[in-house]
């Protein structure tokens, strides 16, 4: 009685020991009844409440203190793609599957025969949502693709751990399988979850910017291709003309030569009392006037057609850099494509990321709007830029002291004046670097010239441009 007083006098040294009689008074009262409802259960070995501090507390249900489940019962727990909000899905299924893998997926499920990209995502988006086979099949598919990165983050605790795995990964590139671990996991926060989705979301509009551009570069390089497809072509035609116009006026000449030699062989064979008449040297100084003239025909064609071969020669030289540079931006371009798709995975053959492999390159001259595209190529191939603009701002003194430290010095034609180009072959021959000139200042001139002057395969071949002579 003493103690039911002090209770009710609600003094604070006492409030402990009133939340735990009352904590007990519901763990009795809740065990009693279902001892009471199921009579055949198994009989309770412990009791369902230990003794404390504060009185005796229940065991499971108000055990603030137990032990955290085993590493396999987190990952059971983690989230199924179904649990996702709905404006995740599309998401989760573009960033972290490509588009011929959830085509493949949804085959197996759906007819996907004749429809194209979006509208198999729209599909799968769609049946994402409703929990069914086809979520299962995702969830499964997005488990099995990205399992290294679901077991990196499976050794976080918390979200603090959770935010530092997702930044590491964010600065390795890695973001597609981090994206997967991080939405899915137990510990994630909805803060966190939303935040990731930002940045994702972020970075799908960057790279769609930059894909903008690319493809605007790529069609107007496919549109100068054109142009000099049918400059091309007219060019041979006009040469198959001229060639057969000199042949013709070949034969002619072949023909007026024999009739020629047949008259003079008759006029030989006559008696020499009967010698030639005036009609006769007439005759002859007419043929001999027209054998002339038919030479000098003979000689300008030919000279025509020497020109019309040196503007075919220059043309298809033309019309094969652009090719070259038209490669090089295609290649670009995919790359830049498939990072946007799959998020930094390397492109089927993986050869331009070791391109430069730590090489210093020197770009001297050039125009200030390309010069900022042409470093980004050179880091993303693992080089190093180093830049001289030729004295427009900086010293033209910079460059014999950047001269030594670069491995290969390249230098556009059009963007860089003349006593540069001489200065920098005399600073290249005493150093023994190689540079080699571009047609422009374009990035698609600057990475078609890489290509050829540093893939193995033309190793073996002689050097395209003299340190001498240029």
């Amino acid at each position: 009685m003493p103690d039911r007083v002090r209770i009710a006098s609600g003094s604070a040294s006492d409030r402990p020991r009133e939340l735990a009689t009352r904590r007990l008074s519901i763990c009795l009262a809740v065990y009693c009844e279902t001892t009471m409802t199921v009579p055949r259960g198994p009989l309770m070995l412990t009791p369902p409440f230990k003794r404390s501090p504060s009185g005796l507390s229940p065991i499971g249900c108000c055990d603030h203190d137990a032990e955290e489940p085993a590493v396999g019962a987190t990952a059971a727990a983690r989230t199924r793609l179904h649990q996702l909000d709905g404006h995740l899905h599309c998401s989760v299924i573009g960033t972290c599957l490509g588009t011929a893998e959830l085509r493949r997926l949804m085959t197996r499920h759906a007819s996907v025969k004749g429809s194209s990209d979006l509208e198999v995502h729209h599909l799968a988006v769609s049946l994402a949502a409703q929990g069914g086979e086809v979520s299962k099949a995702l969830h499964k598919a997005l488990d099995q693709r990205h399992a290294g990165a679901v077991r990196t983050f499976a050794a976080a605790r918390d979200a603090a751990g959770l935010d530092q795995a997702w930044k590491h990964a964010w600065s390795q590139g890695d973001i597609p399988g981090a994206y997967w671990a991080l939405l899915t996991h137990k510990a994630v926060t909805p803060e966190l979850r939303q935040a990731a989705f930002g940045e994702v979301h972020m970075l799908s509009h960057l790279m769609g910017s930059a894909n903008r551009h690319e493809l605007k570069r790529f069609v107007t390089l496919e549109r100068d291709n054109a142009d000099l497809h049918d400059r091309l072509e007219r060019e041979q035609s006009r040469r198959q003309e001229a060639i057969q116009e000199r042949d013709q006026l070949a034969e002619r000449l072949r023909q007026q030569g024999i009739d020629f030699e047949g008259r003079l062989a008759e006029a030989r064979a006559r008696p020499t009392e009967n010698a030639p008449t005036a009609d006769a040297a007439e005759l002859i100084a007419l043929h001999t006037q027209r054998r002339e003239h038919a030479e000098r025909i003979a000689e300008d064609a030919g000279h025509r057609l020497r020109q019309v071969q040196e503007q075919l020669d220059r043309a298809l030289a033309h019309a094969q850099s652009l090719t070259e540079e038209l490669s090089a931006a295609e290649g670009e371009l995919q790359q830049i494509s498939a990072q946007g798709t799959s998020a930094g995975e390397t492109g089927p053959d993986g050869s331009d990321v070791a391109l430069l492999a730590a090489r210093r390159v020197l770009y001297v001259g050039g125009r200030p709007s390309s010069t900022p595209a042409i470093r980004d190529f050179v880091h993303r191939h693992g080089g190093e830029f180093l830049h001289h603009d030729g004295g427009l701002e900086s010293r033209k003194g910079l460059l014999s002291a950047l001269l030594p430290r670069a491995d290969l010095v390249v230098f556009p034609v059009d963007c860089v004046d003349h006593d540069s180009v001489a200065n920098l072959k005399r600073l290249a021959e005493r150093h023994q670097v190689p540079f080699v000139p571009l047609r422009s200042a374009s990035l698609a001139s600057f990475a078609a010239t890489l290509r050829r002057e540093l893939t193995p395969s033309s190793s073996t071949a002689p050097p395209r441009f003299c340190l001498r002579h240029g």
